[in-house]
């Protein structure tokens, strides 16, 4: 099975390269939901300009600037739908199994109605933690990650996972998972939750073909996550058109690893 790994370089030749972006279903920006560009460079409306790495962050959200669906290209989150993955623990060698389940359910956070997604991942069969994240999308077509209730198992109990939050509650702020419009050598601020949450993003772009157990998907989006909570830690994330998540490893820290094997609708 091949595996695609882009290292350094080769982020570096796709953003000089200039690879080609997808817009997602949105329509002109926004200066609703604006903060301080990361760059003076970066347009309205962007993950950049939305959700700065940079500076204060202090992002608006405006529900008037929000649609019902996520239908994002790189990221659909339609309800009924599960993404189901196996892979490998930090430790590269115990299997583990990923089942994502796109709810009927939404729950209201800042004013805006959040499509409830059910995460449980599974080792040898027993669930080790169960999360529903919740996620928006504005009508410039970006994902706002709007918080996790995250929970462990640990001995058949179920403990609220450290890492947890909420948009709006005790200073945790929104961020953007995946742009509408992303282009190459873009980063952006992907949760902001001090202390406990404080991921994001960039960009690398379009690249080649990607095969997992569920099929070959031709020109992935290709991004890298970091977290100055984990320094040196990095992860990549292949997001296919039209599917989303198909492949993640972490390429330096540990060794953990998912590729998808199956979608399901019900």
């Amino acid at each position: 099975m091949k595996t695609i790994i882009v290292g350094a370089a080769a982020v570096t030749a796709l953003i000089a390269a200039g690879c080609g972006s997808s817009n997602g279903s949105g329509t002109t920006p926004s200066t609703t939901a604006s903060t301080t560009p990361t760059t003076a460079s970066a347009p309205s409306g962007s993950a950049a300009s939305l959700a700065p790495i940079h500076g204060k962050y202090s992002p608006t959200i405006d529900p008037a600037n929000f649609v019902a669906t996520v239908d994002n290209r790189y990221l659909p989150f339609k309800p009924g739908t599960g993404l189901h993955y196996k892979g490998v623990a930090e430790d590269g060698k115990t299997p583990q199994t990923d089942d994502e389940v796109v709810t009927h359910q939404t729950k209201r956070i800042l004013g805006v109605n959040s499509t409830v997604v059910r995460d449980v991942v599974s080792e040898r069969g027993t669930p080790i933690e169960k999360t529903f994240d919740w996620y928006a999308q504005d009508k410039q077509g970006n994902v706002w990650y709007m918080g996790e209730d995250a929970r462990e198992f640990h001995h058949g109990q179920s403990v609220k996972a450290p890492d947890s939050w909420q948009a709006g509650v005790n200073g945790a702020q929104p961020g953007i998972i995946m742009p509408g419009n992303p282009q190459p050598g873009e980063s952006y601020r992907q949760e902001y939750y001090p202390g406990h949450a404080l991921d994001q993003a960039r960009v690398v772009g379009p690249n080649g073909t990607v095969n997992v157990p569920a099929g070959a998907y031709k020109r992935p989006l290709v991004t890298v996550e970091t977290s100055s909570l984990e320094p040196g830690a990095e992860e990549q994330k292949f997001n296919a058109p039209g599917v989303g998540v198909v492949k993640e490893q972490v390429v330096k820290g540990n060794h953990e690893r998912f590729e998808l094997v199956s979608i399901t609708h019900s």
